[in-house]
């Protein structure tokens, strides 16, 4: 195998071990041999557990979502920008299921390197969702919300629910899709909010 393909060998299975693992929950011995090579062979392309991980961030990093297009085709109305980014959120999240564990399992060990990176994950988002919500406020669009507040509600509504759909896969979610829930979240939060087009 070439370099770069054990390179990316590595980095898609310990992706998949620290997503239902966590980073203390692996060793390097343990990613070796579900490579089925030894910790040497890790050692040559990372020089520790803790860049490995770093390395697996990084190419999650490089296949992040990006919200522009989004934002900027078709109607650009609050509740029409929202809806899209959504899905483009939901889309990402169905694709590659693992790094919402990954990110689950940051939280549970308070791992301060990955909860920065996937807290900036979702700061486009939810900064959207407040600056907007702070003009629409000023301009008697709707009844007077926290902004900072209920952006936060949202994405966390959006989390839940693929943590149901796409981790858990829960009885009760199963007769939907994770684009219908998503749907049906946006029509929940604009209508709490008193969104008024």
């Amino acid at each position: 195998m070439k370099a770069a393909e054990r390179r990316a060998s590595i980095l898609a299975v310990a992706k998949i071990l620290f997503a239902d693992c966590g980073y203390h929950g692996v060793s390097v011995d343990e990613i070796a041999k579900r490579l089925g090579v030894s910790p040497a062979v890790l050692y040559q392309h990372f020089t520790s557990k803790e860049a490995l991980y770093e390395a697996v961030l990084n190419e999650i990093a490089c296949h992040r979502e990006s919200y522009v297009e989004a934002a900027l085709t078709g109607p650009d109305d609050f509740s029409s920008v929202l809806t899209r980014m959504t899905r483009v959120y939901v889309d990402s999240v169905v694709n590659d299921p693992d790094y919402l564990k990954m990110e689950m399992q940051a939280l549970l060990e308070d791992a301060r390197l990955a909860r920065q990176f996937f807290d900036s994950r979702w700061k486009s988002f939810t900064d959207f969702i407040e600056v907007n919500m702070q003009e629409l406020t000023a301009s008697g669009k709707f009844s007077q919300v926290n902004p900072r507040i209920a952006s936060l509600m949202f994405q966390g509504m959006v989390r839940e629910a693929l943590y149901a759909k796409c981790i858990y896969d829960a009885e009760r979610y199963q007769d939907y899709s994770p684009q219908e829930l998503a749907e049906q979240l946006i029509e929940l939060f604009l209508h709490a909010i008193g969104y008024r087009p």
